[in-house]
């Protein structure tokens, strides 16, 4: 692990509200590689906790599929991507199971008993999915599997019995519904079978795309985990700033800046950002110079991540050995969890 991931993840270790007690669920849709949003949002959380906590990282293909079932051949062919990108940021399958979701029936039957604990209208309630529908111009013609993914994703939380998911923001409304599943299956059970969970949220919980937008794959607007440095270089110099800047001598606005939003993100010198910002706002330093530095900043975070990940990229049989292993470790605990919510619902009387 380079020095620049080290000192990030040092960072977020400390600020990690959870202890050794704490089982961590959490995931990734594979509907192409890993960015530097989801690097921010919660991948160096998990580098953080993993070896202090259990963890596990779900490869949430059948999630994927609730808005892509006609491409489905290619959000297979991402499932070993996703499970490249969390080991070449340095995701540890000995201290860190990594499995498919789609591996793991347990999830599946899980989410069917689930449903009969919550309404339609509490789904279209759901600010996340309401967000989603707006965003994919759904309207009233909504995928049941996409309006139904909160469902799943309680599935996938308490199927570990996690009591931690690092995620971002835009998350917080799972997290609140499925802890309102939590409480109906354990009010039926009449007893503690499943735990709550709590979010844990990075010190950037939503890193904006280099237009100022969501950071998404769909979208193209934001960085690869392994970016070359022609990208870094392109898409940094695409990153909106400030349009009333127009000379390095114009006082210059931070806030909403997509660049100052990065190097807070990613630069390993926070007083220097601070010196930067000032000297943006007093006027007196240039788009170009500001830019330039992130670029530093992001090549020496990305090399050797991008080298790692080439590195693995030559060994496929590893990779899919890694989630073989970790599919047999994650659908043991899952059937565990299977058996206490089937009881709840007196389905082994």
């Amino acid at each position: 692990m380079s020095a620049n991931i080290l000192a990030h993840s040092r960072a977020d270790e400390r600020r990690s509200q959870a202890d050794e007690t704490d089982v961590i669920l959490t995931g990734d849709r594979p509907t192409g590689s890993l960015h530097l949003g989801h690097y921010a949002g919660s991948l160096r959380s998990r580098l953080a906790l993993q070896g202090r906590c259990a963890q596990t990282l779900l490869i949430a293909d059948l999630q994927a599929l609730t808005d892509s079932s006609g491409r489905a051949a290619q959000v297979a062919r991402h499932v070993p991507e996703v499970a490249l990108d969390y080991l070449a940021v340095g995701i540890d399958p000995a201290r860190t199971t990594i499995a498919v979701q789609s591996r793991l029936s347990a999830l599946a039957e899980l989410t069917v008993l689930y449903l009969n604990l919550v309404t339609v209208a509490r789904l279209e309630r759901n600010p996340t999915v309401k967000a989603e529908v707006e965003l994919r111009g759904f309207e009233r013609d909504i995928p049941a599997g996409f309006l139904c993914y909160p469902v799943s994703q309680a599935a996938d939380i308490t199927g570990f019995r996690a009591t931690v998911v690092p995620v971002g923001d835009d998350q917080l409304p799972m997290i609140e519904q499925t802890n309102e599943i939590v409480r109906q299956v354990n009010r039926l059970a009449k007893a503690s079978v499943l735990p709550e969970c709590r979010a844990l949220l990075s010190s950037t919980p939503r890193l904006p795309g280099v237009d100022g937008r969501k950071a998404s794959k769909s979208l193209g607007n934001a960085i690869p985990l392994s970016a070359t440095p022609d990208e870094i270089h392109r898409l940094v110099r695409a990153m909106y700033t400030d349009p009333g800047h127009v000379r390095a001598s114009d006082p210059g606005r931070v806030e909403g800046n997509v660049v100052f939003a990065y190097l807070d993100a990613f630069d390993p010198d926070p007083t220097a950002v601070n010196e930067l910002k000032e000297r943006y706002r007093g006027g007196g330093l240039g788009d170009v110079a500001l830019k330039r530095r992130l670029e530093g900043v992001l090549e020496a975070l990305v090399a050797p991540i991008r080298a790692r990940r080439a590195e693995l990229a030559r060994d496929r049989a590893y990779v899919m050995d890694v989630l073989r292993a970790g599919n047999e470790r994650a659908n043991a605990t899952a059937e565990s969890v299977l058996r206490d919510v089937r009881g709840a619902f007196a389905l082994d009387a």
